[in-house]
């Protein structure tokens, strides 16, 4: 019998241990207009932390801070425990090329969930079924055909230019266009798997990047492992664009109506 091929995005994400310095590699498959999908970045990032020999408990927050463009090929992960205490742990992970200054900085607390009093206060998202939903169709960049996405409201449309902006809230399934079991690596990625907003309030591509991002994670490894799923439904707004700059917030949710994370975005635009 064949091997299993690892998934394309497991490759992608691939980290070599170090010292401190650990390493990776820019992937074809997740490569935006201009450099590699966010999402995939911050996916290695949180590998190398998941895999540290000093890392414990579960990704609670997750911050990074896009600072300068990321050639293809190889970089290094500068990975640096700042504060452990018995529930917690503050990180900082700086990754760089070739010796040159530091491309992204990203700030991580893990911590120790345990059993407490819970309660939800967001609501499911109505929604078609994923399979009741059209797929849209794929597009330039190849780290968005590695995904599948179902819009369920918002849908992005390229149009002409329109007196009113439209609105820049999407409801929409996001899957591994290769179905992969989710967990916290995937979920992470995920979290910047929206398009941006503007294209969406602008009906048109523009020029654009994160800036920064923070996701919070509302669910452990061992409970989203139970969910046993391969897809979210995922909601997605702006709020303002203003000066070369706007905002985006983000939910995922489990088919089964649980809030796995929330994700909240600053981006640059030119339009």
């Amino acid at each position: 019998m064949h091997a299993k091929l690892p998934h394309l995005f497991d490759e992608a994400t691939r980290v070599t241990a170090g010292d401190s310095c650990w390493q990776g590699h820019t992937s074809d498959d997740y490569w935006a207009f201009v450099g590699p999908f966010g999402g995939a970045t911050a996916a290695t990032v949180l590998r190398a932390l998941i895999d540290h020999p000093q890392g414990a408990g579960d990704p609670l927050s997750v911050t990074i801070n896009y600072c300068a463009p990321i050639a293809k090929g190889a970089f290094d992960l500068d990975v640096r425990l700042v504060k452990a205490n018995r529930s917690s742990q503050h990180w900082c992970v700086e990754l760089s090329q070739g010796g040159g200054e530091v491309a992204t900085l990203a700030t991580a607390v893990f911590a120790e969930r345990r059993p407490s009093w819970s309660h939800q206060v967001a609501k499911f998202p109505d929604a078609t079924p994923f399979e009741q939903t059209l797929p849209f169709p794929k597009i330039k960049a190849s780290w968005a055909n590695q995904y599948e996405f179902r819009f369920v409201e918002g849908e992005m449309r390229n149009g002409p230019p329109q007196t009113e902006p439209a609105s820049a809230y999407s409801k929409v399934w996001i899957s591994d266009r290769t179905p992969r079991k989710l967990d916290m690596l995937s979920l992470m990625a995920m979290s910047d798997a929206f398009f941006g907003r503007i294209f969406h309030a602008r009906r048109e591509l523009v020029p654009f990047g994160t800036v920064s991002l923070t996701t919070y994670f509302h669910t452990d490894a061992e409970e989203l492992a139970a969910e046993d799923i391969t897809r979210v439904l995922a909601t997605a707004d702006g709020k303002i664009f203003h000066k070369s700059y706007g905002d985006q917030t983000g939910e995922l949710w489990s088919p089964n109506g649980r809030l796995l994370a929330t994700t909240t975005q600053i981006a640059y635009f030119k339009a």
